[in-house]
């Protein structure tokens, strides 16, 4: 039995990967595209966006989500039947050379309910759940500590009869956090990530920003104005607020540049004076 999931592949190589992930590294583009690269040489890669794994949207079919950090890489992707973890595709299992590798899996659509998480060190499983609420997939390894309150019915309503006495997406969740040490969902520190297709769309545009020519005075005028009440406690759009300090920043270098030739030229008209005295101080 198997189910469309999103599957989240973790290669860790460190004994600290909580320590990396919360100093939010950024992701570099070209370590995704040559990672898909080795996977399938005959992949068009079209990058297509970059945004926190954590707080975005989940990936659709054809679609990577990918960054490498040190000792600490991660990929997730969309798989159209997902059901034993210890089955997984061992060239994703194997993409990135690494100590530990730790899945999970989240079933969407028709899936939604299924869930999995499972440790690799080296080739082999130490631990792997695979399960919807009334199903059990994969059980292998001996349950870890921050499983048993799910075991004992304590983090879910029970339904009775043969069902499992947690929801195996709310334990995936568990693990994760469990493993890699940081919480990995919006309320933790930003997964920086670079999407990627392989399906040969092209790149999205990104229409560039045009910039409006206003001088000091108007720039200003909209910060002293009674409506431009925030500060620095308050939350604004970075943009919006961005925008305004890069306006005024922009129009004090076109006054400094105006009053700079103002200064130049009548440094110059004085010059040609002085030289004009000199010229005829004999009369």
């Amino acid at each position: 039995m198997s189910y469309p999931a999103v599957v989240t592949f973790w290669y860790v190589g460190t004994a600290n990967p909580a320590a990396v992930l919360e100093a939010e590294p950024k992701a570099d583009r070209g370590f995704g595209r040559k990672l898909l690269s080795q996977l399938n040489p005959r992949w068009p890669i079209t990058p297509i966006g970059q945004f926190p794994l954590n707080r975005s949207t989940k990936p659709s079919k054809a679609e990577f989500y990918i960054a490498g950090y040190p000792g600490v890489a991660v990929l997730q992707t969309f798989v159209e039947g997902c059901g034993k973890l210890s089955d997984i595709s061992p060239d994703l299992l194997a993409a990135v050379p690494a100590d530990d590798v730790f899945v999970f899996a989240e079933g969407t659509g028709e899936g939604a309910g299924f869930g999995g998480f499972a440790h690799f060190h080296g080739e082999e499983v130490s631990r792997s759940l695979c399960a919807t609420r009334t199903a059990l997939m994969e059980d292998l390894g001996l349950p870890e500590p921050f499983e048993a309150p799910y075991w004992a019915g304590e983090r879910a309503e029970q339904i009775g009869g043969i069902s499992l006495p947690f929801e195996p997406v709310d334990l995936m969740h568990a693990a994760e956090t469990a493993w890699l040490g940081v919480d990995v969902s919006p309320d933790g520190p930003d997964i920086n990530v670079v999407g990627y297709a392989v399906d040969g769309r092209p790149e999205p545009k990104v229409e560039p920003r045009k910039p409006e020519t206003k001088n000091v005075a108007e720039v200003a005028a909209k910060f002293s104005s009674p409506s431009a009440d925030y500060d620095d406690y308050e939350e604004t759009a970075d943009d919006e607020q961005g925008g305004e300090f890069a306006q005024f920043a922009d129009a004090s270098a076109a006054a400094a540049r105006r009053i700079g030739r103002g200064m130049k030229r009548r440094w110059r008209d004085f010059k040609d004076a002085v030289v004009e005295r000199i010229r005829h101080s004999d009369r």
